[in-house]
């Protein structure tokens, strides 16, 4: 493997994803004792969920394929067809789930204001509020702990308790994809930020660098019905305990190591803030592994980067995303800044 994790030697800031599982990794999947896990029968399936469950502070977990499966079962589970579900605009399950909430559950997003990367409690008071006033009723509260489009900004537990105040009683679902980066940024542990909400997920594909998968955490009988649900959208495996056993290794060992890759992000934040100063982008701000800032010209900032061996992506219209992870060390930083100075 060449730096960065990518072919031909580039430097691959587009996603946390992209990362290679580590030898530890592949020898835990190659040794995994494996059963059925349509029967339950898994034995290192079950103890990824059990290891999860635990670490966030919920009776039970459920490991699914993705990130946004994770999610959407959250959806179908406390918010029933033809009510309101309130998130942030911005937040991957309003964005990046091909209105997967719409197709799949029946339920109308209510998009808040996010450029905190928090929601405001009054903007959620409002919403359940509404219902008096002839709006749709509000079933659920969806976060993002960390919020990626604000450049990877972990919640404080005050603001979360704030929000589940504000929802008088309703159920809360945090999208936690990137929620051990936020307990490394912040020293909260994740059980801290979990006993706010009622469901949590996390990616292990992410910030923890395993090949595939996302757990989703709750109680028993809530948990026990996404397993239902998930069968339903196909996402029951089998001798999955080959994927489990690389996310137990990434549950285990690859938290602690997180705080590299905000401090690698941090230098790279201030080579965009020395190359374009009016962009507003705060390097004391980036707390966790993303950089997002705004460009007039993304496409061919993109392109002189991919010309130095550097790949980035876009978010949005006009916004570029920088993402580091376990596959960029000090090395591939220090060419992706040197690539930033040049820039247009």
């Amino acid at each position: 493997m060449t730096p960065g994790g990518a072919p031909g030697g580039r430097v691959d800031l587009r996603s946390d994803t992209v990362t290679q599982p580590t030898p530890a990794m592949r020898k835990a999947m190659a040794e995994a004792e494996v059963g059925d896990d349509g029967y339950g029968e898994d034995p290192t399936v079950a103890a990824l969920q059990d290891a999860y469950a635990e670490r966030v502070g919920k009776q039970a977990a459920l490991f699914v394929p993705s990130g946004t499966m994770a999610n959407q079962l959250a959806v179908r589970l406390l918010a029933p067809p033809g009510t309101l579900v309130v998130a942030g605009h911005r937040q991957h399950v309003v964005v990046h789930e091909g209105a997967a909430a719409a197709a799949l559950a029946g339920v109308q997003i209510h998009g808040v204001d996010d450029t905190s990367g928090m929601l405001v409690p009054a903007d959620v008071a409002w919403a359940v509020a509404a219902v008096d006033h002839h709006w749709p009723r509000v079933s659920l509260v969806c976060v993002e702990n960390t919020h990626m489009p604000s450049g990877g900004r972990p919640w404080t537990v005050r603001a979360l308790a704030e929000v589940r105040r504000a929802a008088v009683g309703l159920p809360l679902h945090m999208d936690g994809a990137r929620l051990f980066n936020a307990e490394i940024s912040t020293g909260v542990p994740a059980a801290a930020f979990g006993a706010e909400v009622t469901t949590v997920m996390s990616c292990l594909s992410k910030g923890l660098g395993a090949p595939v998968g996302s757990l989703l955490a709750g109680p028993d009988d809530l948990i026990a019905s996404a397993r239902q649900e998930r069968h339903r959208l196909g996402g029951a495996m089998r001798q999955s305990g080959v994927l489990a056993a690389a996310g137990l290794v990434a549950l285990r060992g690859m938290v602690e190591r997180l705080v590299d890759d905000h401090a690698r992000a941090r230098r790279l934040a201030v080579a965009v803030a020395d190359r374009w100063p009016d962009a507003g982008l705060d390097p004391g701000a980036v707390a966790t592994n993303i950089v997002v800032f705004p460009h007039t010209d993304p496409g061919r900032l993109l392109a002189h980067l991919r010309a130095a061996g550097i790949l980035a992506g876009t978010i949005a219209p006009g916004v570029v995303r920088l993402v580091t992870h376990l596959d960029i060390d000090d090395a591939d930083v220090e060419r992706a800044m040197a690539a930033l100075a040049t820039a247009p």
